[in-house]
């Protein structure tokens, strides 16, 4: 008997050990959210929000926007609310205020404290920006030193362990943002390559990158992805009112398609094209971020109900015109249709578009069809005080 069981015994190994080895299981998609430092102030959005909200717990990484590039070389972007505010017990992540000796305070000192409560959070510092990028063209002609000092600001004292890694938000590498760039279609691969030497293999890499298929020609992202853990696409803002980023119309389009509609100004300014583009490109699908605005773009003197109605300009927002953060909308101006897989609302003489968590989970769901590595948004202060939109990023992945 004991040697028919082990000639079963050996017969099942031998089946085992000539079939496939199986497959390792797939990373679990990111859920990355930016926080700005700036939202402390009139916003009043600070670190603890993301604790109360239910943000935190739904997050797997968290942006910190934005440090600041002096002379080509990485730097702290507002002293004041990154590491010297003192923060009161009701804005506290764990209820206790700052004290004048506490040698870290401000967000900084909020972060460390969110980490501690949630251990499996990674925190990224993001340099650059829409009115930040300038100092990327000095970065590229050193990227070394230029990461040195990356790694050399993570590692000061007073925050070190606070952040995983360095987010480089450069608008746009070898093309026009608020000022043209002509650092050469390699600059933001060399960029990401000298931190990934700096930084070690351990540490979180990450670029921000445009949606727009003309800007996408003019760098070598697939080059940039190799030494990134992700990149994030900007997959919002194709169509606005003039400010920020966002293309000009003087008629209402969707700031943030899915998929092309009927009279959309540009049919390939879509998220699906953007995403169709990269993965032509080769950037692998599993290091691509899709990209969702936590905010609506409007415009006023509106008469037309549907997409491509005129307009006579800007619709107010309380920080910027022509622009609003979901929360706000969502009671004021409430969707009163979808185009393209986003949505719409026209309310009185104004027209805005934006997401909702319907348009969000049935992105996310392309997400996961094209094997995505996850999303991200910008910005986590425009969310209700519920993070409902965050939820339907994590819900849908």
């Amino acid at each position: 008997m004991r040697a028919r069981a082990l000639l079963i015994v050996l017969l099942l190994w031998g089946v085992a050990a000539c079939s496939d080895p199986p497959k390792p299981p797939e990373p679990p998609a990111r859920v990355v959210g930016y926080f700005t430092n700036w939202g402390v102030y009139a916003r009043d959005f600070q670190v603890r929000d993301l604790d109360t909200s239910g943000a935190a717990r739904r997050l797997t990484h968290l942006v910190y926007a934005f440090g600041k590039l002096t002379g080509g070389r990485c730097a702290a972007g507002d002293g004041w609310a990154d590491f010297q505010k003192p923060i009161g017990a009701p804005d506290s992540v764990d209820g206790v205020a700052d004290q004048p000796s506490d040698p870290l305070r401000g967000n900084f000192g909020q972060l460390r404290k969110l980490k501690a409560k949630y251990p499996g959070l990674k925190v990224i510092w993001s340099f650059g920006g829409w009115t930040g990028s300038a100092g990327f063209a000095d970065a590229a002609r050193d990227p070394a030193a230029f990461a040195a000092s990356c790694r050399a600001l993570l590692a000061d004292a007073r925050w070190a362990g606070v952040f995983d890694g360095v987010d480089v938000d450069w608008e746009y590498p070898n093309a026009c943002g608020l000022r043209c760039d002509t650092s050469g279609p390699d600059a933001l691969a060399k960029v990401l390559g000298a931190l990934r030497t700096a930084l070690g293999r351990d540490a979180l890499v990450t670029a921000a990158i445009p949606a727009d298929i003309g800007k996408l020609a003019a760098a070598d992202y697939p080059a940039a992805a190799r030494s990134a853990d992700w990149l994030s696409a900007m997959t919002y803002d194709y169509f606005g009112t003039g400010t920020g980023t966002a293309a000009v119309t003087q008629q209402t389009a969707a700031h943030s398609p899915l998929e092309a509609y009927p009279g959309i100004p540009r049919a390939a300014a879509t998220t699906s094209a953007t995403v169709d583009e990269m993965l032509r490109r080769g950037i692998p699908a599993s290091k691509l971020l899709l990209g969702i605005g936590f905010y609506g773009r409007g415009w006023t003197g509106v008469t037309g109900t549907e997409p491509g109605a005129p307009a006579t300009g800007p619709a107010n927002g309380r920080w910027e015109k022509g622009m609003e953060d979901y929360a706000v909308l969502a009671r004021r101006c409430p969707p009163t249709g979808t185009a393209g897989g986003t949505a719409y609302a026209h309310c009185g003489t104004e027209w805005w578009s934006y997401d909702t968590p319907a348009t969000i989970k049935a992105k996310m769901a392309y997400a996961s069809s094209r094997s995505l590595g996850g999303a991200f948004a910008w910005e986590l202060s425009g969310d209700t005080p519920t993070a409902e939109l965050l939820g339907a990023v994590a819900d849908g992945l």
